[in-house]
């Protein structure tokens, strides 16, 4: 049997918003009644897919066994001005603190307290109806609008810790025996390096003030080069106020050479300002409070003894604690309670809980036409595009509504400004979705020059 893993904190994730419904093209039929007027309904919007902070999800595993999420669609409309059902929106439970991030590691959102949620794609909309399409001029369309596919993106997901006070140390320094001994997590621990391999919380009380603590997998030197596991989850410590070295005061009594609890900091340090540097993230700033822990071994309080006379001399708090025999704790548990509520009192006011962040509209022109090679002219933004993908390109008449549309717009001044001609090739959209024309300045824009019978147009006859 394959060993499955307990814990993720970055996987890749696809999601793929559901298309909207096609609109319907009916025209109503009753006896008695031969010209009963259109009556098709509009297609239904498709599902958006929703990212959403969830109390009781802990890790990102579930996308690992499942990385591709989809929405419903939208149903198409139909006769009798019945307009089709919308797709079901899909939410995503995702742990507190993930970071979204796009495919080229952009940051898309930051999703901070239960609750908190993110539109990571949007349903597309329902094509309308030829109901809705009839005007005094067409007052029966003979064709209806397709659906616009919904959006679909390759994105990131990162998760890092949401607590107050970080535990960082060597392997085997204990600090899955701290936080077992400060609040109810209860880790894994073993006497041997890298027991912990995922990060634990747990909640501390010291006084009025209640703080969440995180155990880190252990650093060792070369960690932010990818050595050991500290940088999968030196990410961990990017939203803690405090970061509390736990230094192993027995490591060098029990014959490990070069093992001090001075040394020990400066190594751990130097990783954290080399990971500060490859990753941008904030850690010098931070507050640090030293655990000189192991003290119930008689010969490793001699050294805590020496290594706080020492840090007491650079101005940083140090406290000799063991957690085996839970000595020096509640002295630890105020002076890491005490920074964390000054941090909490000089921090801005929280957000509201629910959030939600949708992709930033569209600016800019309504288009643009560029010129490429001799006669081939591509146009591109978000209105030609879109309707595009709305005609229904077997049906004359909803092509000849499609080049009213863009005749509005000025599209055909706009080629005419860039050098275009008879026949010049036109190209809108991009990709597989693009469709060619070849251009006619002849051919006279405006709905009242192409009315035939119902679903044709004259100008396409010519």
């Amino acid at each position: 049997m394959r060993a499955v893993a307990e814990f993720a904190d970055q996987v890749a994730l696809r999601v793929k918003a559901g298309d909207g419904g096609h609109g319907c093209a009916s025209i109503h039929r009753e006896k008695f009644k031969p010209l009963g007027g259109p009556d098709g309904g509009n297609g239904g919007r498709g599902g958006d897919v929703i990212l959403e902070v969830d109390q009781g999800t802990a890790t990102l595993l579930d996308f690992h066994r499942r990385p591709v999420r989809r929405a419903g669609n939208g149903k198409q409309g139909s006769g009798s001005h019945r307009n089709g059902a919308d797709g079901a929106d899909l939410v995503v439970h995702v742990p507190d603190g993930t970071v979204v991030k796009s495919s080229d590691g952009e940051v898309v959102a930051d999703l901070v307290g239960v609750g908190t949620r993110f539109v990571a794609a949007q349903g597309g909309r329902g094509g309308l109806g030829n109901a809705a399409l009839a005007s005094p001029r067409r007052k029966a369309p003979g064709f209806a609008l397709r659906g616009e596919p919904g959006a679909e993106r390759s994105l990131m997901l990162e998760l890092k810790t949401v607590a107050d006070a970080g535990l960082v140390g060597f392997p085997n320094a204990g600090k899955s025996s701290l936080i077992a001994a400060m609040s109810a997590a209860r880790p894994k621990i073993g006497a041997y390096p890298f027991t912990t391999l995922t990060p634990h919380l747990g909640v501390v009380e010291a006084g009025q003030t209640q703080f969440v603590v995180a155990d880190v997998p252990g650093l060792i030197p070369g960690a932010s080069q990818g050595k050991g596991l500290g940088l999968d989850f030196l990410r961990h410590v990017e939203r803690c106020a405090v970061l509390v070295h736990v230094l192993d005061c027995a490591a060098g009594p029990s014959g490990e050479p070069g093992r001090d609890p001075v040394a020990d900091l400066e190594v751990i340090e130097s990783e954290l300002d080399a990971y500060e540097a490859a990753t941008g993230a904030s850690l010098s700033d931070r507050p640090r409070v030293i655990a000189l822990n192991k003290i119930d071994v008689p010969a490793a309080r001699e050294v805590a003894e020496q290594a706080a006379a020492v840090f007491g001399r650079r101005g940083v708090p140090a406290y000799q604690v063991s957690a085996a025999a839970h000595e020096g704790l509640r002295e630890l548990a105020y002076a890491v309670g005490n920074v964390v509520a000054a941090a909490r009192a000089a921090a801005p006011p929280p957000e509201p809980t629910r959030q939600v962040i949708r992709p930033a509209p569209a600016g800019g022109p309504e288009f643009e036409v560029v010129r490429e090679g001799e006669n081939t002219f591509i146009v591109r933004g978000e209105k030609p595009r879109r309707w595009i993908q709305q005609t229904d390109f077997t049906n004359e008449e909803a092509v000849g509504y499609l080049a009213d549309r863009l005749a509005r717009i000025g599209i055909e001044e706009a080629l005419a400004e860039a050098g275009a001609t008879a026949d010049a090739e036109v190209v809108i959209g991009e990709g597989p979705d693009a469709v060619v024309f070849d251009w006619d300045p002849d051919v006279p824009a405006g709905s009242q020059h192409g009315f035939g019978p119902r679903g044709t147009d004259r100008r396409l006859a010519r």
